[in-house]
């Protein structure tokens, strides 16, 4: 890597904005220097460390970030015999504390849940006993040493507050005598050279007996020691001084306390500035929204969704692929139509991925390690070097084939071959990438030149590429097509601008009959690919819909077998207490008849316990339906039916020749036709003026999507809307839905979730997992 490449991809601007992230200046300092590494394991383990710092905040967890200072001169000091300041000796305790803390974080299922960064904390060693004497002997906030560091210092301490009270007693008596106060300036006491003094009108001097230690600047006022208070003042510095010596002892052995752990403790800072990059890193992710790219070796870039991280508003991402198939990618296309932003989003995220850094792209998204990334970017006319455009690009080039070599170099060239004669320009262009792709090298250039759309589609390795023009609104749509070349759409848009059609039919005349048939097989290309485009993501919307019916499904058929299974046992259990109620009632009955003194009795008794069987026995035996309720003809939509076995009711919604769709409440499922038996009244109608929920909810059940587009709504647009969606879902009996808002700004997602949050019906909610949109999505349970 080159710092000529860190600056015209802007590299250092996105690690500006990383440093905004640390939580210390150490972390800040890392943030600044950070450089991609060329290592695959180095670049792996880093994107560990940004992956689970992500982890580690979407669990919640209070991550122990604060109190880190850059202690490296004053380890240094006093590894050398030096003493501390207060001031330093309490950010040493902060710093001691920091480390413990992340030391014990990084335990349990923290160290499950980040392996790696575990790994780093564990070499963190903490000092309790230094930490512990800071503690007792610093005030953190004053920046001043204890009064209980010492039983000598507290006892010197009381002493100065004894006499500061006696000498201010004695001063405030003198201020405010009456016979004192017309010879002072102010009714006051100060301090002048550590000694208390009032202030004297310079003609009372002789007035006021003592020892004048300063005077104003107009030498109108005299500061004076009053003679009453000269004994007590030269007792009071005698004790502050005694005071001032303890404080440097105790200072002294701190820092010798210090000065012992010094090595272990900068190696400390080390390790705490290495987990606040990291911890930097995620939250930067956070901020983009990233994803942790696949790293390999083989120079295989697959970037998908991806955004340039330093676009504001609403950047449309591109697909770009590079590496595999072809190693050299010519985009063609108009100015302004996003060439260059492709080119710099290449450089950039393969720059933020090998130095650890998520990426502004979809899940899945892979990166090359680069041991070289050069750029041709931009204009680079110099005036004071004498330099034309063609010039300055000829000579960043040459440079760029002296290093270049092989698969292990990206080499980024934008409008390539431009500044001269087209022709020339042209075949120099050609001649440029066909060396660069001999060598193996990774490329993309962007050109204008139409000969070089026949180069890429002639040449085995290279690749079309275009970013995408309506020609009905004259504006680019920043899409880039890959296998695509590009069209110059220069007669569209001067018609649209109004230039007269005959000059331009005039201009189509000119150009040659290979050249206007190329013009119009790009563009019956593009509307071919619009239309299969449109119709992989209706196919796609399908499949996905009709996997989460089938997942749906299977959840309703498990669910309903549970609930046979709990009622097979629920009757099991009330039929083996039947039984056990009818032998004991046998028993009683045996009993009775043996007792019985006479035939007649026996009979009596035998035939009101044959009476009560009956009874039991005609409870039994409930009939499938009622003799006068029986119907008897075929199966219909609409009819009310009882599934066998299942003591369940519900209304066929769709039949084939073999099963019948059946929704029993909130679930719908197919039943054999064998297992269904109609009741009487083959609709239900409801009575006149009046809604039946039930039938209600059956409806809406088939038809309603298990999940809501919010995308393009403004945010009182898609609150309404969900509103009555979730309303719906309910009267369905949907056990979840899934509300889509996208990512964007975030302003949509955070009204939605506030909104669902405060919901009564809904039982809970969460951003949806990859597989299901990510934080663009809103999964959201309802109450049964």
């Amino acid at each position: 890597m080159n710092e000529r490449t860190y600056r015209v991809l802007e590299f250092e601007k996105i690690l500006a904005r990383l440093s905004t992230y640390a939580s210390s200046s150490l972390g800040k300092e890392l943030a600044l220097k950070l450089r991609p590494s060329c290592q695959p394991d180095e670049i792996k383990r880093w994107q560990a460390e940004t992956t689970e710092a992500c982890r580690l905040f979407q669990s919640g967890e209070k991550v122990p970030l604060g109190g880190i200072h850059d202690l490296r001169a004053a380890f240094k000091k006093a590894g050398l015999g030096g003493v501390l300041s207060p001031e330093e000796l309490a950010a040493v305790g902060d710093t001691c504390r920091a480390a413990r803390l992340f030391k014990a974080f990084f335990r349990g299922e923290n160290a499950e849940l980040a392996p790696t960064l575990a790994a780093l904390a564990a070499g963190l060693t903490a000092f309790p006993d230094l930490e512990r004497e800071i503690e007792q002997a610093i005030e953190p906030e004053e920046g001043r040493v204890k009064d209980q560091a010492s039983p000598l210092l507290s006892r010197l301490r009381a002493q100065i507050r004894t006499y500061q009270n006696r000498i201010r007693d004695k001063l405030e008596t003198l201020v405010q005598g009456t016979e004192t106060r017309k010879y002072l300036q102010e009714a006051l006491i100060t301090v002048r050279n550590g000694r208390y003094v009032i202030p004297v009108k310079q003609e009372y001097r002789q007035a006021i007996p003592g020892i004048v230690h300063d005077q104003s600047a107009s030498g109108a006022t005299l500061f004076i020691e009053p003679m009453a208070v000269v004994e007590i003042n030269n007792q009071l510095r005698q004790v502050e001084a005694e005071e001032e010596q303890e404080v440097t002892r105790i200072l002294a052995a701190l820092s010798a306390l210090v000065g012992d752990v010094a090595a272990p403790a900068q190696a400390n800072l080390e390790i705490l500035a290495r987990l606040d990059l990291a911890f930097a890193k995620a939250r930067y992710s956070q901020a983009l929204a990233g994803t942790e790219p696949v790293i390999n070796n083989e120079g295989y870039i697959r970037l998908l969704g991806a955004r340039h991280p330093l676009l504001e508003g609403n950047v449309v991402p591109i697909d770009l692929e590079l590496g595999r198939s072809f190693h050299t990618l010519v985009i063609t296309g108009p100015n302004t139509g996003g060439k260059t932003v492709t080119l710099k989003t290449a450089g950039l995220l393969t720059l933020m991925a090998q130095s650890g850094l998520h990426l502004p792209a979809s899940s899945g998204s892979e990166v090359g390690v680069f041991t070289g990334i050069y750029c041709d970017i931009g204009d680079e006319q110099s005036i004071e070097q004498s330099l034309s455009t063609f010039s300055a690009h000829m000579t960043n080039i040459i440079a760029i084939l002296q290093e270049a070599k092989g698969e292990g170099c990206l080499v980024l060239l934008d409008e390539l071959g431009a500044g001269t004669d087209p022709a020339e320009g042209a075949t120099l262009a050609i001649a440029l990438l066909e060396e660069f792709h001999r060598r193996g090298v990774r490329t993309i250039a962007t050109t204008h030149y139409g000969d070089l759309k026949v180069f890429a589609y002639n040449t085995q390795g290279v690749q079309n590429a275009s970013v995408e023009f309506d020609p009905q609104t004259l504006a680019p749509t920043y899409r880039l097509l890959i296998g695509l070349p590009g069209r110059s759409n220069a007669f569209a848009v001067a018609s649209r601008l109004g230039l007269d059609p005959a000059i331009i039919d005039r201009a189509r005349q000119l150009l040659s009959p290979g050249e206007r048939r190329v013009e119009d097989l790009i563009g019956e290309i593009m509307k071919e690919r619009q239309l299969l485009e449109q119709e992989r993501h209706d196919a796609s919307a399908l499949r996905l819909r009709a996997q989460r019916d089938e997942q749906q499904l299977r959840a309703e058929l498990a669910e309903l077998k549970a609930k046979k299974e709990e009622l097979l046992k629920a009757a099991r259990e009330e039929a083996r207490a039947l039984v056990r109620e009818t032998r004991r009632e046998m028993d009683e009955l045996l009993r009775s008849l043996q007792e019985a003194a006479d035939q007649s009795t026996r009979s009596r008794l035998a035939n009101q316990a044959r009476a009560v069987l009956q009874k039991r026995l005609a409870e039994l035996e409930e009939p499938l339906l009622p003799a006068d309720e029986e119907y008897r003809g075929e199966l219909e939509v609409g009819m009310r039916v009882r599934l066998a076995g299942l003591a369940q009711e519900g209304e066929i919604i769709d039949l084939n020749a073999d099963s019948a769709l059946v929704q029993s409440g909130s679930v719908r499922l197919w039943v054999e036709r064998s297992k269904l038996t109609p009741l009487a009244g083959r609709k239900q109608k409801p009575e006149p003026g009046k809604i039946k929920m039930g039938a209600l909810g059956q409806e809406k059940a088939k038809t309603i999507s298990p999940e809501l587009d919010l995308r393009g709504m403004t945010v009182e647009e898609a609150l309404q809307v969900t509103d009555k969606y979730l309303d719906e879902a309910l009267l369905a009996g949907l056990p979840w839905v899934r509300l889509i808002h996208g990512k964007g700004t975030g302003a949509l997602r955070a009204a939605i979730a506030e909104y669902v949050k405060k919901h009564p019906r809904v039982s809970k909610h969460r951003w949806g997992e990859t597989n299901e949109g990510g934080m663009g999505v809103t999964v959201v349970e309802l109450q049964r």
